[in-house]
């Protein structure tokens, strides 16, 4: 571990190869700050402990907005206890024993080892049923590309917040979208972290409409820089596993290898970046509130400073980060189709002394460019023992509902038929 002498709030821990890992532990600064003695900083908002009966959330909202520096803009601040505005009021859910694990499933001779791939498929089929979050090693894609991403998000976060302003935008139909919080303005609590996001499917982005800054790579030695449109690299690698997993889902289900994929469960890929920064009151806000994913499927990369968790039997499951592992789950879309078989499952990560936490998230959805095509539990899971759950409805039609909904909301109570528990 080495400590950086130029800044002491970051280390590095050095692996036998070349690539690396970087920290920030949250440490207060000597003397301490109030959020609104930082106003200079462009920040004016209500520390959490100032007892104050002109405190207006729209208002404040609007002056982090205004900011354009997000969440790490707060940390750059040297702040030292949370704005009222992210204030998460602790849950009284337990954590699960630690005997509970998200399953690990080894993909290697999945496509050449009929034996291997039956068993495989076993382990998926039963985690979709049971927890509906798997985590897969042996994928193919390469170490180097995974590390490639995460660094490409710390360094767009980390870059000069002038620069990374011009990219800030509540315009959802702009090739590349980076804000904090997209429900800030509907949602009960804000969320501690950034984000930025863009569609990789159908219609992907021209590499020209992605910051530079994302796709500069250091050589082995450090010594010089050459440019490699990483997020596009990426795109591939998670597009190429996600049809993978479909087909091992379809197979799960007694069907043809293809029939997710044929009716349109890779069509749409969308992939959100997520940056946490260290926080100074980690027990009193959240990262991502609790919520389903409203896609088919997701395909997670995590780093290893953890804090993703799925909610189990009413208690909360780590999802405990694993070296080079992808993290998939079922998305509510999935589990409609599938007419409850697969189940959609609430999750979320909580925020930690420890950062910044990246997460980069591939949505299988057409959500962001919605079709009118037409989704509804497949008929061969249908008998009369098992009627349909749900009724049909668009993706179109299911992200106006999610939206109108907001996050931690479930979006598929709306498309229950009246015979179906709600």
């Amino acid at each position: 571990i080495l400590l950086h002498h130029h800044c002491p709030n970051h280390f590095t821990i050095l692996k036998t190869h070349s690539s690396f890992h970087k920290f920030n532990l949250f440490h207060p600064p000597k003397r301490s700050r109030s959020i609104m003695a930082v106003a200079a900083s462009g920040i004016n908002l209500t520390p959490l402990s100032k007892a104050d009966d002109n405190f207006h959330r729209p208002t404040e909202l609007k002056a982090f907005d205004d900011t354009k520096a997000g969440v790490k803009g707060l940390v750059d601040a040297n702040i030292t206890e949370i704005p009222r505005i992210f204030y998460h009021p602790p849950e009284e859910v337990d954590s699960a024993e630690t005997h509970i694990h998200i399953p690990l499933i080894d993909l290697e001779g999945v496509g050449d080892d009929s034996l291997k791939r039956k068993h495989i498929i076993d382990q998926i089929r039963d985690a979709s049923e049971e927890l509906g979050f798997f985590q897969l090693i042996n994928h193919g894609i390469p170490t180097s590309v995974l590390e490639e991403i995460r660094d490409s998000v710390r360094r767009f976060h980390e870059q000069d917040t002038e620069v990374k302003k011009q990219y800030y935008t509540r315009d959802f139909m702009k090739p590349f979208i980076y804000n904090s919080n997209f429900d800030l303005y509907s949602a009960p609590t804000t969320n501690w972290r950034d984000t930025f996001s863009y569609v990789s499917a159908p219609n992907p982005p021209n590499p020209q409409e992605l910051p530079e800054i994302c796709s500069f790579i250091l050589d082995l030695l450090l010594t010089s820089v050459f440019r490699r449109d990483i997020m596009v690299d990426f795109s591939k690698w998670v597009m190429e596993i996600g049809k993978l997993v479909l087909e091992l889902l379809s197979e799960a289900l007694g069907l043809n290898p293809n029939y997710l994929d044929n009716i349109g469960c890779s069509d749409g890929l969308a992939f959100v970046y997520h940056y946490y920064p260290p926080c100074p009151q980690p027990k009193l806000t959240i990262g991502i509130s609790e919520h389903s994913d409203t896609d088919f499927i997701t395909v997670l990369l995590q780093d290893l400073v953890g804090g993703l968790q799925i909610r189990h039997q009413n208690k909360w499951i780590d999802v405990r980060p694993v070296a080079g592992a992808l993290v998939v789950n079922i998305g509510d879309l999935m589990q409609l189709i599938t007419n409850d078989r697969f189940e959609s499952v609430n999750h979320r990560v909580l925020s930690s002394h420890e950062g910044p936490r990246i997460s980069v998230a591939g949505v299988f959805s057409t959500m962001v460019s919605p079709s009118d095509k037409f989704y509804g539990p497949i008929k061969e899971l249908l008998s009369k023992e098992k009627p349909a759950i749900y009724r049909e409805t668009t993706v179109k039609d299911f992200s106006v509902q999610f939206k109108s909904d907001g996050l931690g909301t479930s979006t598929l109570k709306h498309y229950k038929l009246n015979h179906a528990d709600v």
